[in-house]
């Protein structure tokens, strides 16, 4: 292998090694969960992206194609993760996880969760009704 390619792969595993380290310290270091949340996307999604995109060049190199297995994980990981983040912090704010003191803009929050999805409201009185008639058909 030639010294380019080990040190362009190099690269890429210590870049990702650095953001592993860094969300891992901010998942320690951060306080709050909304805020805490956001040091273990980045890593997964920085981090491990560099790991498998140092893997790519490497098998590229070795082989002699590219390895489609790595690129569709790697593309996999950016859409999902931050994705699952927001999941993870709709459902947070919906279950009144506190917010720290010092968080700015605290009365949107509050606005913020007394929202409800469009969709929730005129659903309500549906599944009120279907829940009454299966409990009759029982």
């Amino acid at each position: 292998m030639s010294f380019i390619v080990e040190l362009i792969v190099s690269a890429f595993l210590i870049l990702g090694g650095l953001f592993v380290l860094v969300g891992s310290i901010g998942l320690l270091r951060l306080q709050d969960f909304y805020v805490r949340l956001h040091a273990p996307t980045k890593a997964t999604t920085l981090g491990l992206g560099c790991f498998l995109i140092g893997s790519m060049v490497f098998m590229y190199h070795t082989r002699g194609s590219l390895s489609i297995n790595e690129l569709l994980i790697t593309l996999f990981l950016v859409i999902t993760a931050p994705v699952t983040a927001h999941i993870l912090a709709k459902v947070a704010m919906h279950h009144r996880v506190k917010v720290m003191e010092r968080t700015r803009n605290q009365h949107l929050v509050e606005t913020a969760r007394m929202q409800l999805p469009p969709e929730h409201e005129s659903n309500k009185h549906d599944n009120k009704n279907s829940d009454t008639e299966s409990l009759d058909n029982k």
